[in-house]
């Protein structure tokens, strides 16, 4: 299966009660996870996680699935149409 270059963008309400499962399944994807930058908004009680990721349709849906089961947390992702070329591979277009 092909893989595609995207990004996840992950909202957490109320980060205290939920961020450590976020982070242990973030971290159980992390060979698809090529950037992450976190942002926390404490006065908001809210958190914002970017992921720019590189995996396969399936990878990229089975992390967001379990991103989004847990109460609280949205997730919204947008892949690329382009194959990423596999390491050490150019791509021609």
């Amino acid at each position: 299966m092909a893989k595609r270059i995207g990004v996840i963008g992950i909202v957490i309400d109320d980060p205290k009660c939920i961020v450590d499962k976020v982070n242990c399944i973030i971290s159980d994807y992390s060979k698809i996870i090529i950037g992450r930058m976190g942002i926390p908004r404490h006065d908001a009680e809210v958190s914002v996680i970017a992921l720019i990721i590189e995996g396969t349709t399936d990878e990229v849906g089975a992390l967001t699935g379990k991103l989004g089961n847990l109460p609280g947390v949205t997730v919204k992702s947008a892949l690329t149409a382009r194959e990423a070329a596999a390491k050490g591979e150019k791509k021609n277009d």
